[in-house]
């Protein structure tokens, strides 16, 4: 499926949308994540200004950035942000769900990408997760423990449903409704 995206259209100023991000606390506990990123599209032009504007605030000067291309359809080579200019590569090896921040003189930082579409409760979840100091939890266990989370919410969402429309009927031990022909007769006989 290829993805078209109009450059010529009128795009809101990178400031005027802050990054929705959740960082590590200061810790001597390091861990596999330093916080996490949830971008409102998949337009690397758009979303990297108001992501490194951001942490160059708190971690100082990001000149490099580096992402897997699987989720992203268009990876410019360069991004100008606020005075600078981040360079943006790709590596199929890194997970698709992590972006990485270089620093000349800092160093690196990992942060897990939540996708645009997802949930705001699940979001809150991958967020809080993935801000925790001294986790070893990868960005692709926190994606596959959060696919269980929400498969066992929707799971449940549909077990009520069936409840709802069935009138409350008499499920057996499967899950699966009971017919009235599955009931004992009275005399504890079986039809």
């Amino acid at each position: 499926m290829a993805t078209l995206l109009d450059r010529t259209a009128p795009r809101a100023p990178a400031s005027e949308f802050p990054a929705r991000l959740s960082l590590t606390p200061k810790s001597t506990l390091v861990g596999q994540l330093d916080g996490a990123w949830w971008p409102r599209s998949r337009d690397l032009d758009v979303e990297l200004p108001p992501l490194v504007a951001a942490l160059d605030e708190v971690w100082g000067r990001i000149t490099r950035v580096t992402v897997n291309p699987t989720h992203w359809p268009v990876i410019p080579h360069k991004v100008p942000v606020s005075g600078h200019t981040v360079h943006v590569g790709w590596f199929t090896e890194q997970h698709p769900d992590k972006l990485i921040l270089l620093s000349l003189t800092l160093g690196r930082w990992d942060l897990l990408v939540i996708p645009p579409e997802t949930e705001p409760a699940a979001t809150a979840r991958l967020m809080a997760a993935a801000a925790i100091p001294g986790s070893v939890l990868t960005a692709d266990m926190l994606m596959a423990n959060e696919a269980d989370i929400s498969s066992g919410i929707r799971d449940a969402r549909s077990r009520e449903d069936t409840w709802e429309t069935e009138g409350g009927a008499c499920m057996a031990p499967f899950g699966h409704p009971i017919g009235q022909r599955a009931l004992p007769a009275p005399g504890n006989t079986w039809r």
